[in-house]
């Protein structure tokens, strides 16, 4: 896993600019409905934007986040990474500036490390 022993976990550049794009993309293309939200671990559709730009605060200041948040955070990657219908889906690599196939081997990268 890739922890480090107080809980942090060590990102590359790489991985920092999807998790960044990924998070942005919540408040951009993507169209979360509430169930989905909530499913993620965020409070609702509405607020989902804000959520996912604090947690890319936390994740930027290097802060700890609990296995929970972790998840939150990867689900909301994975989806808006893949769904054409709630996420970018098809926009993706044009919205967010990273290619699929970049995107998919970084995605898998962080599907290993992250606390599940």
């Amino acid at each position: 896993m890739g922890e480090l022993r107080d809980g942090r976990v060590a990102l590359d550049d790489r991985e920092r600019r999807l998790l960044r794009a990924a998070l942005l993309e919540w408040g951009g293309p993507a169209c979360p409905t509430d169930d989905l939200a909530a499913a993620l671990g965020f409070s609702g559709a509405k607020n989902m934007a804000a959520e996912a730009w604090r947690f890319w605060q936390r994740i930027d200041a290097r802060d700890v986040l609990a296995p929970a948040e972790w998840r939150s955070v990867l689900l909301a990657a994975e989806i808006v990474f893949v769904s054409d219908v709630v996420g970018s889906g098809l926009d993706w690599a044009t919205t967010s500036g990273i290619p699929d196939s970049e995107a998919l081997a970084i995605l898998r990268g962080l599907q290993r490390k992250l606390p599940r």
